[in-house]
């Protein structure tokens, strides 16, 4: 059956900060100028096909789902954020494309049991604050034989490591909330799956991002577009010194991660790139 939205005032109080948080800056610009190979990449590991009902969890702006689509298959790109799947609609507008786009909490999923053959979420559902429950829900609607496909940001990569950067700045974060990047861990996922589903292929894989000229490049860029970290910022902002403190963090991890020998600038994110067999 499908599962209700959350009654808990906390539960929802803590949703309506995350949709807000995804909803600053411009992440379609993140999506569309620094990840957009990510989503083909994921289409593919899972083997999606022609006819096949496939639901993105946490689609952002449709970076999987869009591909998903291409590729021949009923999409719906689900997110908590409506702001981000409407701009995802727009991008597909007169394309011939159809997806059903629908706002949804990657923790309790207004779908059937069993309603696709593929569920599929690139860097999206690690973002949801309870990793079990979203797990679950991942399993849930998956019918019995169906891929799982998880494309994750490892906690030793890069956007792991600016995620431990920004934590001192940040707020506490509530209780029972998880960090996002262990979804990057196999370990982790795996124990999130259970018994729900087998794995069959994890593989550490590294995206090639050469958009930045220098460590500030990447900082104003990220400080300019990415919910996350404008919150941060946000929290901050009354306190010139943490705000100048933090300015320089990140950007010193962006030249750590930026320069090689010869002297130019590019990174490597590292993700974890999993495929699961419901059982």
């Amino acid at each position: 059956m499908a599962q209700p939205i959350t009654t808990d005032p906390v539960d929802r109080e803590l949703k309506a900060k995350h949709r807000t948080m995804w909803g600053l800056g411009a992440y379609d610009r993140v999506a569309a100028e620094i990840i957009p190979s990510l989503g083909p990449v994921l289409v593919e590991a899972a083997g999606i096909t022609p006819g096949q009902r496939v639901l993105d969890v946490a689609a952002g702006t449709g970076n999987a789902a869009i591909p998903a689509a291409r590729a021949g298959a009923h999409v719906v790109a689900s997110d908590l954020t409506p702001a981000l799947l409407e701009i995802g609609e727009r991008t597909v507008a007169g394309t011939g494309l159809h997806l059903d786009w629908q706002e949804a909490d990657a923790e309790a999923l207004p779908f059937d049991d069993g309603a696709f053959d593929v569920v599929v979420s690139c860097v999206g559902v690690m973002f949801a604050p309870h990793h079990q429950e979203a797990a679950d829900e991942l399993v849930r609607v998956t019918r019995p034989g169906g891929t799982i496909g998880l494309l994750s940001w490892t906690p030793e990569g890069f956007i792991g490591q600016m995620f431990a950067t920004m934590k001192p700045f940040a707020p506490p974060p509530p209780p029972g909330a998880q960090p996002p990047p262990l979804w990057g861990r196999e370990d982790h996922v795996r124990a999130l799956l259970g018994d729900g589903a087998e794995i069959r292929s994890a593989q550490r894989r590294s995206l090639v991002v050469d958009a930045f000229a220098d460590g500030e490049a990447f900082r104003d860029y990220f400080k300019e577009t990415y919910g996350p970290t404008i919150a941060i910022y946000r929290a901050i902002a009354a306190d010139p010194e943490k705000v100048a403190a933090l300015d320089t963090a990140l950007a010193d991890l962006g030249e750590q991660y930026g320069r090689d020998a010869g002297g130019s600038f590019g990174m490597e994110w590292e993700y974890l790139l999993l495929t699961a067999t419901r059982t």
